[in-house]
């Protein structure tokens, strides 16, 4: 009899815990469907395109360096 009394009691304990946890977790999912986050692949592939961007840049500057000296020597 008491056996049968603690199974019920801890059904019903049990119950709301899955359902608070179950609610959590929804809560969670939505906040974090909210943030603007990405993932680290696509911050991997951005850093290595800025690093791209910033060689090729330092290379446009050499060149107009270079051409501007040119200039400047004919005159």
């Amino acid at each position: 009899m008491i056996e049968t009394l603690l199974q019920a009691i801890m059904q019903q304990i049990d119950q709301p815990k899955k359902d608070v946890e179950h609610n959590l977790r929804a809560l969670l999912n939505e906040a974090v469907t909210k943030m603007d986050l990405v993932s680290k692949d696509e911050m991997e592939r951005q850093r290595t395109a800025l690093n791209n961007a910033n060689s090729r840049l330092n290379q446009l500057l050499k060149q107009v360096e270079i051409l501007e000296s040119k200039i400047n020597n004919n005159k």
